[in-house]
């Protein structure tokens, strides 16, 4: 078989282009989430190889692209503040990676189909959001904020939307020149007319923009526009290679077994875990090909990619929807561009640190606004709004509610209203009252829905309650599968009431097999 024709390296040229976007975008976050975890910095760029090349090796997922957990940053700072060691801390990573593959083999990825699309799209736009406001004060030259943090209240004392207003006290005027040429190039690469030309679909816009940022800034030096390394790109520089393995840092097998480690290591699984899931089934419906990622199989990839990123100094790993979606954005097609970004990462680590440092922050923040503005554009909004509350409701809660609080509790506030939306629905309609004829003789029908819960008692009594005396009833369970005990017994009792009230009373559809409540019902008809 030909590989440079078929399978994963049938779009090599298209994989390669995008890795390097990704590689660009992973860049500033892996080093900023690391900041915000209060971890070394290196630790942030052990944890995007790994889960460039470990995890994406491993993982069935086409275009998902894994690295260090911006939503587990919290996580990680109480936690290495609480254990006063890094290398304890690391234990716990190994042990979630451990336990990440036991729920992989134990076929937990379903978990991951429960959550409602428009809880998923609620979450894509909220990052985007989130993406959008969290880089203008980048774009502008105010850092304060470390690149990757997603939570609204921030290490530096702000929130999302104050920190836009201190940032005018802060304006660089360079970084904020770079950052309008950016614009300008990656809105132009977007025109019909440079995606007509061949070798502008292989040279992304993103990566002129890094370059042309450099330049400018060099240009820019000896004058006040001049951008200094505190608002470049910071990768760690090792001397030589001696100390560039240094800068690993191994974890303490001996701690595996303490009981707080322990909990920790599957706090951080369970999160982890979760968070992989939701963005793989994003990632999924943000895939043109619409390829299903097995959900067990990426669980046991991120758990090998915890493990491995544990034992060598690295943060807990996840499946990221920033670093996914870029790919996706610019054309990444398998898994390769995702090996790829991960192998530029190490790359460039150990060659070119120095290069990379010359990357203003304001460049990268062009690039991060176009991927925020493609994962929430207005047209989603206008689909969401015309779908129906059903749908509006749950999306704008779960939006909110990550913009507000954090992505965890903002998917689970989606989900709450998803679920209660279900429950209220099932409440309002859990039968069909008509009237119909039936040799000459005409009769209501009151036809139970699927699953009648105790939740349906007030509606069921105040139905049977004012139905008129003297008439024929029929009440058709043929459609049931299941009805709460407490259903049956108020069947039950209307079946004695009907008697004084001089109703006709028919129940049908009770000889077909049913769940356990429903098989009550019938012995319940046979007493009569």
């Amino acid at each position: 078989m030909d590989l440079n024709k078929t399978g994963l390296f049938s779009n090599f040229k298209s994989d390669l282009s995008a890795s390097v976007v990704v590689f660009l975008v992973a860049v500033p976050l892996c080093l900023g989430i690391a900041l915000a975890s209060g971890a070394p910095l290196f630790a942030g760029v052990i944890s995007g190889i790994i889960g460039g090349i470990i995890v994406g090796m491993i993982s069935g997922s086409s275009v998902g692209v894994s690295g260090p957990a911006a939503g587990l940053a919290v996580i990680v700072l109480g936690a290495i503040q609480d254990l006063e060691s890094f290398p304890i801390f690391l234990a716990a990573v190994v042990i979630s990676g451990i336990i990440q593959i036991i729920l992989g083999l134990s076929k937990a990825g379903i978990i991951g189909y429960y959550f409602p699309s428009s809880v998923i799209k609620g979450m894509l736009s909220a990052i985007g959001i989130i993406i959008f406001l969290k880089q203008i004060p980048h774009a502008v030259g105010y850092d304060a904020d470390p690149e990757g943090d997603l939570e609204f209240f921030q290490p530096d004392g702000e929130n999302t939307f104050s920190e836009l207003y201190k940032m005018l006290d802060y304006i660089q005027e360079g970084a904020l020149i770079i950052f309008v040429i950016s614009m300008i190039i990656l809105i132009l690469w977007e025109s019909p007319f440079m995606k007509r030309i061949k070798i502008f679909k292989v040279i992304q816009g993103p990566l002129i923009v890094v370059i042309t940022g450099i330049i400018a800034n060099i240009l820019f030096k000896g004058s006040s526009l001049y951008i200094d390394e505190t608002h470049m790109v910071s990768l760690p520089v090792a001397g030589s290679l001696n100390e560039f393995i240094n800068q690993f840092t191994f974890f303490d097998p001996s701690a595996l077994l303490r009981k707080d480690v322990l909990l920790l290591g599957g706090t951080i699984a369970v999160v982890g875990s979760l968070e992989t899931l939701l963005c793989v089934e994003a990632t999924d419906k943000l895939d043109p090909q619409k390829r299903i990622t097995p959900t067990n199989r990426e669980l046991i990839a991120q758990g090998a990619g915890n493990i491995f990123s544990g034992m060598i100094g690295g943060l807990p790993i996840t499946q990221v929807i920033v670093r996914s979606s870029a790919n996706i954005q610019s054309g990444g097609k398998t898994k390769i561009s995702a090996i790829f970004h991960g192998l530029l990462l190490l790359i460039s680590a150990i060659f070119i640190p120095n290069i990379l440092n010359l990357i203003p922050l304001s460049s990268l923040a062009a690039i991060l606004i176009v991927v925020g503005y493609k994962l929430a554009k207005p047209s989603l909004f206008r689909k969401m709004y015309f779908a129906g509350k059903s749908e509006f409701i749950p999306f704008m809660v779960t939006l909110l509610g990550i913009i507000f609080t954090d992505l965890l509790i903002g998917i689970l506030m989606g989900l709450a209203v998803g679920i209660f939306q279900v429950l209220y629905n099932n409440f309002k309609k859990p039968y069909a009252l008509q009237t119909v004829e039936e040799n000459g003789i005409t009769k209501l029908k009151l036809e139970l829905s699927e699953n009648l819960t105790f939740l349906n008692k007030a509606s069921i009594i105040e139905t049977l309650s004012h139905l008129p005396d003297e008439s024929d009833i029929v009440i058709d369970a043929s459609r049931s599968h299941f009805i709460h005990p407490d259903i049956l017994e108020i069947l039950q009792d209307f079946r004695k009431n009907a008697e004084y009230r001089k109703i006709k009373l028919e129940i049908i559809g009770m000889d077909k097999e049913h769940e356990n409540p429903v098989q009550k019902l019938k012995n319940v008809t046979k007493d009569f």
